[in-house]
């Protein structure tokens, strides 16, 4: 069966799409004298009107299914008789005997004319509609009657090129000469067809009602308008009445129909005008089996979308688009790049949509090499960088990182669009550089292109990831100069913006100000208030968008437990948890890792590993991020065992990649107690980053070992490594420990002339405690005085516990009154200015210290120590004798102390 392809829509959502040259239309048949109603050609306003189309669609496609037609695959039906140039030429009667040259003159006016029709049908084809249009002219001083098939080939002529304006002087150009071609059926058709393919919507639905008599054609022309500009119930409701009037789609019909249904992801309907499609035999049709792939896709049935490709006898690229773009949509992108290969080895030659999806795919995985293969074969195929392209390629090497890449993209980039500006100045703000952002802004404007609600969301997410409030409040007055504020994509970035910057006030006054706020907007106001802990306004505000007829998705779930665990609440936290699976919302890997993260940062490390583990009996792969969250209850807990396990998990299902991932378990070994497996797992990693680095140099101070500390972090500066200032920290407190001095300073000097970095409060604490260890108290004191901010009280308490040491009485009380004076309610601080005094015989001020401790009701924190057994802590106070086994323990205990004694 032979079959037109259908056209391609770009994959990304942002770029509106640019329709194809339609196919000619086949000559048309005015046979019919039925003439069916069309009254829902209008955009609904009811909205209850989904559902009851929803409703009429599925009662009208049962009743299909149960007809039987023998109609053809397409309708191919010859001109009317009225459109033959010989019939419609009349002649009056002559009244007497015609000259010998009359029958000449008129075969040469036939000649004339059939060679003008050429002309003007070949110069339509090729786009030429204006000398297509001064040849009609020229027709018309030689007097030479013009026909309907003229008018025609002009009309479609116009439509090839999307000429609007030419098409209307030639509509009144038919009008002007009057009923005889105005109320001509193949005239009134091809009008129609011309203002549905230019989307005028209006005149091509008043022209559609005005028609006498409606075929398949101008049916076609009105569902396929309908369906382009997203009044996708309309379209299906218009076929419905198209087979009610008598009339059967043909397979540019049904790729509308099921496109709609796709839109509207009306999976039943879609499945009805299925068996519709099989029943009149256009199943093995690739245009209509394609829209059936690309239908299954957009629904979410990617099994069904299968069955069909696979059923294809004869694909084309367009039909392996379909499916790679379905697989993009429903974030299967490992069977979309497994499909890429499979379309290369039966060598098809990919289009621009196919390379466009294969990156989108590459880059939703993190697969910078895979991306980079699809780049080149793009280049080897010769396809050119258009707006489309090349937009994808930006969005790629954007995603994955690589932002050097996107620049010398976009810099060979002949035509830019809106698109490519947004996607390259997003790019510079998801890596960080927020300047190069701003810059490519301003070129932007240079290009006398405006800012869109895309560039402005970008320009807020610089502003909300560095804390530019100023930037933020500019990017907020142009939106609202240039009526955007009301744009609900850049309410939520203006939201977000001023949420981050710690303006919760100036968030909710924007979320308020917008009259109809949708989805997005409500969880963006919730996460809000969950990133900050205020779970009671999470709360309210989760309740108040119910009551607003909003229904919460998981995303609003997700940020009513953050909120909660923020705000240390365990309990209402699983309770909600519970609460979104008993109401049926399944938790998503967003869910598993926020609810795992916060047990592990509230202390609760045993409960997030059992959360874990149901996480993985649920059927959700996690991902780097939630295993470094269980990882950091591994560390709490010093729970080597279960790091061990985990640890497997990453290697069996190649996680290893991930530079956070590597570092936590690094991090795990050394911090569990086994620094020889930290090293042997940091020897391991080809590709070693600086917080790899830094969590080895940890792992040696933690240890002791700061030789090995220091060598390591020699060896990072040869490598052409640039350390950080938690690289500073760890090598500092491994000197500290070891009590380094020349080192540290060293170490300190270099950190400020060499690397440039501004000391902050904790590398000033590892200074003094440093100093302090080794008996500089002076010069310890003189650098705590020398500091561009003031001292807190882990600095002053680190000074304290050292002149207990070596005995100075003196600054120790001038620091004991500091400590109180930063943290007058710390006992700690009081414990440790009591011991100093004892250290030197100061019992009465010991005495006081005591007093005043009782006096504030404040009591020592007891120290304590654990052991895990199975699933079981076993937690030990000082001096503790409550636990149940505390009678075999002693007994333990005294023999393995008489054991010592003897050896």
């Amino acid at each position: 069966m032979s079959c037109s392809l259908r056209h391609e829509t770009p994959l990304f959502p942002s770029r509106p799409a640019k329709f194809p040259k339609p196919r000619p239309e086949p000559p048309i048949s005015l046979n019919s004298t039925t003439e069916p109603s069309f009254s829902s050609i209008n955009p609904p306003h009811n909205p209850c009107q989904c559902q009851t189309s929803l409703f009429q669609c599925e009662r009208w496609l049962v009743a299909i299914s149960s007809s039987s037609s023998n109609s053809s695959c397409m309708a191919s039906l010859p001109l009317p008789p009225n459109a033959n140039l010989q019939t419609q030429l009349s002649f009056s009667k002559p009244t007497q005997t015609l000259s010998p040259n009359f029958h000449e003159n008129h075969k040469s006016f036939q000649l004339s004319y059939k060679s003008h029709c050429h002309q003007i049908s070949s110069l339509c084809k090729q786009g030429q509609i204006q000398e297509a249009v001064d040849l009609f002219t020229k027709m018309e001083l030689e007097n030479l009657q013009v026909q309907p098939e003229i008018y025609g080939e002009l009309l479609q002529g116009c439509v090839y090129a999307r000429d609007l304006s030419t098409g209307q002087q030639i509509h009144a150009r038919i009008i002007k000469n009057g009923e005889f071609l105005a109320g001509n059926e193949y005239i009134e058709t091809k009008l129609v067809i011309f203002y549905s393919k230019c989307d005028a919507y209006s005149v091509a639905s008043r022209m559609f009602r005005m028609v006498s008599s409606k075929n398949v054609f101008s049916w076609a022309a009105i569902i396929g308008m309908n369906c382009r500009m997203g009044f996708c119930e309309e379209a299906l409701l218009g076929l419905l009445e198209m087979l009610d009037s008598g009339y059967v789609p043909d397979n540019f019909v049904v790729p509308n129909a099921l496109k709609a249904c796709g839109a509207l992801q009306w999976i039943g309907v879609g499945k009805g005008i299925h068996g519709y499609a099989i029943k009149m035999g256009y199943g093995t049709c690739v245009f209509v089996s394609s829209s059936l792939v690309d239908m299954y896709g957009k629904c979410g049935a990617m099994e069904d979308a299968r069955m069909v490709f696979d059923g294809i006898p004869e694909k084309n690229v367009v039909t392996w688009n379909s499916l790679m773009v379905g697989y993009v949509l429903n974030g299967e992108n490992e069977e979309a790049i497994k499909l890429f290969y499979n379309l290369r080895m039966d060598s098809v030659k990919p289009t621009q949509v196919t390379i466009s999806s294969y990156l989108s795919a590459s880059a939703n995985i993190g697969a910078p090499d895979e991306g980079k293969q699809g780049h080149s074969i793009a280049v080897v195929e010769g396809l050119v960088l258009t707006a489309i392209l090349g937009s994808s390629i930006i969005n790629f090497y954007s995603k994955v990182g690589l932002i050097e890449d996107a620049e010398l993209v976009f810099s060979q980039m002949a035509e830019k669009d809106a698109v490519t500006w947004n996607l390259i100045i997003s790019g510079y703000v998801q890596v960080g550089k927020i300047d190069k952002a701003l810059g490519m802004c301003r070129r932007m404007r240079s290009e006398k292109l405006r800012f869109d609600s895309v560039t402005l969301a970008s320009l807020m997410s610089a502003s909300a990831d560095t804390s530019n409030l100023k930037l933020g409040k500019e990017g907020h007055c142009y939106c609202i100069r240039n009526n955007l504020d009301s744009d609900v994509v850049v309410a939520s970035s203006i939201v977000d913006m001023y949420a981050k910057c710690k303006r919760i006030d100036c968030a909710r006054g924007v979320f308020d100000s917008v009259t109809k706020a949708d989805l997005v907007l409500w969880n963006t106001m919730l996460a809000a208030y969950a990133e900050l802990g205020q779970s009671g306004e999470t709360l309210k505000l989760f309740y108040k968008m119910q009551l607003e007829s909003v229904p919460p998705s998981v995303i609003s779930w997700n940020s009513i437990i953050l909120g909660f665990l923020k705000n240390g609440q365990i309990d209402e936290a699983k309770d909600m948890f519970l609460q979104m699976q008993s109401l049926g919302i399944q938790p998503n890997l967003v869910t598993w890792t926020t609810l795992i993260s916060g047990l592990a940062e509230n202390g609760f490390g045993f409960e997030a590993i059992f959360a874990f583990q149901k996480m993985q009996e649920a059927g959700i792969r996690p991902n780097s991020l939630t295993i470094v969250s269980v990882l950091s209850s591994c560390i709490d807990m010093a729970m080597l065992q279960y790091g061990k396990a985990i640890h497997g998990y990453v290697t069996r299902h190649v996680l290893c990649g991930s530079v956070p991932l590597a570092t936590s378990l690094v991090d795990m070994y050394a911090k569990c107690g086994n620094i020889d497996k930290a090293k042997r797992l940091f020897d391991m990693i080809e590709e070693k980053a600086v917080p790899i680095y830094n969590a080895m140099i940890s792992g040696y101070a933690l240890h002791g070992q700061a030789v090995e500390a220091l060598a390591l972090y020699k060896r990072l500066e040869e490598e052409g490594k640039k350390p950080d200032s938690i690289t500073f920290t760890n090598a500092l407190y491994a000197c500290s420990h070891s009590g380094l001095v020349n080192e540290g300073l060293e170490l300190f000097a270099d950190m400020v002339s060499k690397h440039h970095l501004k000391p902050s409060m904790v590398h000033y604490g590892c200074m003094v405690n440093l100093l302090s260890r080794c008996g500089n108290l002076d010069e310890a004191f003189r650098l705590i005085n020398s500091m561009p901010f003031e001292p807190d009280a882990h600095i002053f308490g680190s000074l304290l516990a050292a002149c207990r040491e070596h005995n100075n009485t003196d600054l120790t009380k001038y620091l004991s009154e500091k400590l109180l004076e930063l943290e007058p309610d710390n006992s700690g601080n009081y414990v440790a200015l009591s011991n100093a005094y004892a250290a030197v015989g100061q019992w009465d001020e010991v005495e006081n210290v005591r007093h005043l401790m009782k006096t504030k009701g404040l009591m020592k924190v007891p120290g304590c120590s654990w052991i895990q057994i199975g699933e079981e802590s076993h937690v030990f106070l000082a001096g503790d004798q409550s636990h149940p086994k505390i009678e075999e323990i002693n007994l333990t205990l005294a023999l393995l102390g008489s054991q010592i004694l003897c050896t």
